[in-house]
């Protein structure tokens, strides 16, 4: 005897694809900026320590460890955005880092503090504040969306 088949609509197909093409995209498109971000950081990490140094909250040997540290993890990340893997843990991550970006940079204008934000090495020094927010809040959106929408593996057992 023949199982019987679900009755699903095309409709109903065709919806479900383009919210996991949104996703995908926008899970592409984030991780693409994260490593861009981290391989210029990568390139000259004692200007991203000055840039880390002119927010003035950490000291300078800890803001030259994170110099070293943070692009390689803002790379790996974003490549587990872009090929799909670990994607919880990397967007645990993710979401976390703008969360301090954003919070670092509110934190220095609040005090007074001119900061270029070093978001992207020198490329990123012509950004104003707005700007800047505006670009890491757009960043953010995507990652907060990703996380609630992301397809959870079904538990072993």
């Amino acid at each position: 005897m023949a199982e019987k088949q679900p009755v699903t609509n095309d409709r109903d197909q065709v919806h479900r694809f383009n919210w996991r093409l949104v996703r995908r995209a926008l899970a592409i498109l984030a991780g693409a900026v994260f490593v861009y971000a981290g391989i210029l950081k990568v390139r000259d990490p004692v200007q991203f320590a000055s840039a880390i140094n002119n927010y003035q909250m950490i000291p300078w040997s800890v803001g030259v460890r994170f110099a070293f540290y943070l692009p390689w993890l803002e790379i790996l990340c974003g490549l587990a955005l872009i090929f799909h893997r670990l994607m919880a843990g990397a967007l645990a991550i993710t979401i976390g880092l703008m969360l301090v970006f954003v919070g670092a940079t509110l934190w220095a204008k609040a005090h007074g503090i001119d900061v270029a934000c070093g978001c992207f090495g020198s490329a990123s020094s012509n950004l104003t504040l707005t700007w800047h927010l505006v670009l890491d809040g757009c960043i953010l959106a995507a990652l907060v969306f990703l996380w609630f929408t992301h397809e959870r593996p079904a538990p072993a057992g």
